[in-house]
């Protein structure tokens, strides 16, 4: 069975179960959020240790109300750039605001995005699989006020043995690349300095600046086509590309098949004659949210040429 599939089961039956007055265990909603938790990881860097023992002490394991009436697990208040929808609560005062989400999904990409900000970057000059110092750095950045806040995420990092999922994506990374590296085939092009990896039809796998497995768009490319024939779904395809129900890959395109990241590694680029942010966003492996929101641009519009765009944090 698919395993998006399989989840999306998963959690629908167990909101059902909570409708009717059951509680999560521990260990069941680890079952469910572990692998979403490990997506986060991948995509922006933050350890799925991190991300799931605090989801754990946020919510109380998916039970608290923010988090079964406003799918809120990470308890994130509304702050200043907050527009979507609200809901209050008593905490530190009374009736403060708190994000409220379509869904848990939700919560958990804009966590990620929540500790993506200027104000938590010391906590990516550590380790990825140091979860000691990242629970004391949250404290130190300000994400909580109980000065106990790292000790509880470090007991139920431990209990739970959560650094075995930081650990298992680590090493399934080096599984890939070592399978990557020794796939026959392998070839160098001149303008490349990382090897492509051919793969089904003769296809070539290139790696970007950002890190981003893309191959390239032929002549007849659609998002099912090229995912059929990379063992992907269509959707990945389209999501990992922005493209809407009306796009279809054109020749010589980069499409991605694997999510874009938060920032590039270039600071700032100069928006060329013709020049659109999904041009932008896929030249540089940069997701299109992030380019609106770091330059404060209302979603839709379209820099003016000339326009200098800051591309990474």
């Amino acid at each position: 069975m698919n395993k998006l599939l399989l989840l999306l089961i998963l959690v629908s039956t167990s909101l059902f179960a909570q409708a009717d007055g059951k509680r999560f265990s521990r260990s069941e909603y680890i079952d469910m959020w572990k692998d979403e938790a490990i997506k986060q990881m991948v995509e922006s860097g933050i350890p799925a240790s991190i991300t799931m023992a605090q989801a754990i002490l946020e919510s109380g394991d998916g039970n608290s109300e923010l988090a079964s009436k406003s799918n809120n697990h990470f308890g994130i208040k509304c702050h200043s750039d907050w527009t979507g929808k609200k809901v209050y609560h008593d905490d530190d005062k009374k009736g403060e605001c708190f994000r409220h989400y379509r869904n848990a999904f939700e919560s958990f990409e804009d966590h990620s995005d929540f500790l993506l900000r200027k104000r938590y970057a010391p906590l990516f000059e550590h380790d990825i699989t140091d979860y000691k110092k990242w629970a004391k750095g949250l404290k130190k950045c300000g994400y909580a006020t109980n000065p106990k806040y790292p000790d509880l995420l470090i007991r139920i990092i431990e209990e739970n043995e959560l650094y075995k999922l930081d650990k298992e994506v680590l090493v399934s990374r080096r599984d890939r690349k070592n399978k990557d590296e020794g796939k026959a085939g392998a070839t160098y092009d001149e303008d490349d300095t990382l090897p492509d990896v051919m793969v089904a039809n003769h296809r070539s796998v290139k790696l970007s600046d950002n890190n981003i497995k893309y191959v390239v768009g032929k002549s007849g490319d659609t998002a099912e086509s090229i995912a059929k024939e990379l063992d992907l779904m269509p959707w990945q395809i389209r999501k990992y590309n922005d493209f809407n129900s009306k796009h279809s890959p054109t020749e010589g395109d980069r499409i991605y098949i694997q999510p874009k990241r938060g920032n590039a590694k270039t600071a700032k680029h100069t928006v060329k004659p013709g020049e659109t942010i999904w041009d932008i966003s896929q030249k540089y492996g940069v997701k299109i949210k992030k380019i609106y929101k770091r330059n404060e641009l209302a979603p839709g519009t379209e820099p003016t040429e000339g326009t200098t765009l800051n591309i990474r944090r």
